[in-house]
């Protein structure tokens, strides 16, 4: 059975959306159910700095305030500590580029999932970490390159993945290649035809989207998101809400 095959057959996911309650009297539990979820927006680079920043932050945002979320944004890395990160159900690297975090950082945050936090990764995000190898386990996969230029692809969903049972949709994007098929370590959410994509070098098995749990945290990445223009694509936007919601424990579908 090939590892698409298998990875298929081994990942149900549940379709009811989860809340975290807390506490042992009804009055612990109102008060855990009125505290708002917070997420953090991290969007620090050292290497290539996308032009769709801005607006990837204003989207995420939006999105949160939608679902009633805290959002917050940063590129101060001294956020990173125990005490810090404490006050966030998910953070959301955000195009971040090569290393956003020194080591005593990266120990927080490694600390952070293993408690169970969550981690979403947007775009560049995989360009990020290379001297950091948990890291490249979390977001599943590094950038290894993208053709020169936007490309017009199909994106085809998996296990339900895609809004109001959308199978497939066509997105002009920056796609990219990964130094690993992350297939066997992750659930793919979307990948790429490689029939719409020949400028593609990941063979018949292209993933952009995925998830899993290995690091104890949910975590979530889609490699979409280099044009600005992106963000007003309300396919786009299902699909960064639907990371959001299930990073932070909203739903159990990613």
């Amino acid at each position: 059975m090939n590892p698409r095959s298998v990875f298929a057959a081994t990942c149900a996911m549940a379709l009811a959306g989860c809340a975290t309650h807390a506490g042992s009297t009804p009055h612990a539990t109102q008060a855990v159910d009125a505290a708002p979820t917070r997420v953090l927006l991290f969007s620090r680079t050292a290497g290539f700095r996308h032009d769709s920043i801005p607006v990837a932050l204003d989207t995420l945002q939006a999105l949160g305030a939608q679902s009633g979320f805290t959002v917050d944004a940063t590129e101060d890395a001294t956020r990173f500590t125990d005490a810090g990160l404490a006050h966030y159900k998910a953070v959301v690297f955000v195009s971040t580029t090569r290393e956003v975090l020194d080591p005593t950082q990266q120990a927080a945050f490694e600390r952070y999932v293993a408690a169970g936090g969550g981690f979403m990764g947007v775009h560049a995000a995989a360009d990020s970490g290379y001297t950091w190898p948990w890291y490249g386990d979390l977001v599943g996969a590094w950038f290894a390159r993208h053709p020169e230029g936007l490309q017009s692809v199909r994106v085809v969903f998996e296990h339900d993945a895609g809004p109001d049972g959308l199978r497939d949709w066509r997105v002009t994007d920056e796609i990219y290649d990964y130094r690993r098929n992350p297939r066997l370590f992750v659930q793919v959410t979307a990948s790429i035809d490689p029939a719409s994509h020949p400028d593609g070098r990941m063979g018949d098995d292209h993933p952009i989207a995925w998830c899993h749990t290995n690091a104890g945290g949910r975590a979530w990445y889609t490699g979409l998101g280099h044009d600005p223009a992106l963000y007003a694509d309300p396919v786009f936007r299902a699909q960064l809400l639907r990371g959001l919601r299930w990073t932070t424990g909203r739903s159990d579908a990613c």
